[in-house]
């Protein structure tokens, strides 16, 4: 269903958080569960992944993961803020230790003057440490900004470690 580099990306991270006792959550906006989806498509996921939230409109983010709707109106669905109040707002509502939040503009339309077609906020939130974002620019059309955008979680994944480096809730 994903192609064989995603896959592999995906059993990787599931190795790497299962030796470490790790537990992952995602919210999802332009990506609509790709995320959860690649990572549930590896045999045994589930002793890492907890959940997973796609929360597509501004309501969603605001009653499933907590975002105040005055953030999304001051800074836009598509922003660094909202990525970042996205990914604590999972932690809150989950037994993760990591989590990863995406929105973004995937297309074909939705784009604005500072808020180009491919815009994308990754952001990935840890128990008792950082929060953090990174902003992307995607080339391409829908399809190939959302498996991108899947990507490049991922690799946010790998690289985002709770600080006592032990598992807790």
């Amino acid at each position: 269903m994903y192609p064989e580099h995603i896959r592999q990306l995906a059993a990787a991270l599931l190795a790497e958080y299962e030796f470490a006792g790790y537990m992952v959550a995602t919210a999802e906006s332009c990506t609509g569960g790709l995320v959860a989806g690649a990572l549930s498509d590896i045999p045994g996921s589930s002793k890492v992944l907890d959940r997973g939230f796609v929360t597509y409109s501004n309501v969603a983010k605001s009653e499933m993961l907590g975002v105040p709707p005055s953030l999304i109106m001051a800074h836009g669905a598509v922003s660094a803020e909202v990525a970042v109040a996205m990914a604590v707002g999972t932690l809150a509502k989950s037994k993760a230790d990591v989590t990863v939040a995406i929105t973004g503009i995937a297309g074909p339309s939705g784009a604005t003057e500072t808020k180009p077609v491919g815009r994308v906020y990754i952001a990935t939130a840890v128990r008792r440490g950082p929060a953090n974002h990174k902003e992307y620019t995607f080339a391409g059309d829908r399809t190939a900004v959302r498996l991108a955008a899947l990507e490049s979680a991922l690799e946010r994944l790998r690289k985002a470690r709770p600080a006592s480096g032990l598992r807790c809730y």
